[in-house]
């Protein structure tokens, strides 16, 4: 598989600073590889929760991370403000995969960037369930290159 390229901030629809912490760095003094991880699963959920989609304690419909990959370009580290960009590279019945790309501070290419696919459940059976119509159509408007069905 090849390494892909970086992506461009302007790839990306939806972004949202995020200011590294003093923990967030390792002792290499960068920030540590699994923090990444992280602030790809702040910016999805933040921007669901914002737009009244996820409620994460009552809400009948729940995400569960099936999967996730990413791509590590050139260190982010503190003090600094990244800027998490995502998009819906595909939407399907009850799944979402979602792209995330971490860039330094201005900067317009990528430091990292990655993926990670939530399967939408039903939060008592934990069973998978059919996007509702609103989460659809806001996620629809997250597609940059994907493929809704």
């Amino acid at each position: 598989m090849a390494r892909p390229e970086p992506h461009a901030l302007a790839d990306y629809p939806h972004a949202s600073a995020i200011t590294t912490r003093w923990m967030d760095n390792d002792a290499y003094w960068h920030v540590n590889n699994v923090v990444y991880y992280s602030y790809f699963d702040t910016v999805v959920n933040d921007w669901l929760i914002r737009r009244g989609l996820l409620d994460v304690e009552r809400g009948a419909v729940i995400g569960l991370v099936v999967e996730t990959g990413c791509h590590y370009f050139e260190p982010l580290t503190y003090p600094e403000t990244v800027t998490a960009a995502m998009r819906v590279a595909h939407l399907g019945n009850s799944s979402v995969r979602y792209e995330i790309a971490l860039f330094g501070e201005r900067r317009t290419r990528a430091a990292a960037q990655g993926h990670f696919v939530h399967v939408y459940v039903d939060r008592a059976s934990r069973r998978p369930t059919p996007l509702p119509a609103p989460w659809r159509e806001a996620l629809s408007g997250l597609l940059a290159g994907g493929e809704a069905r």
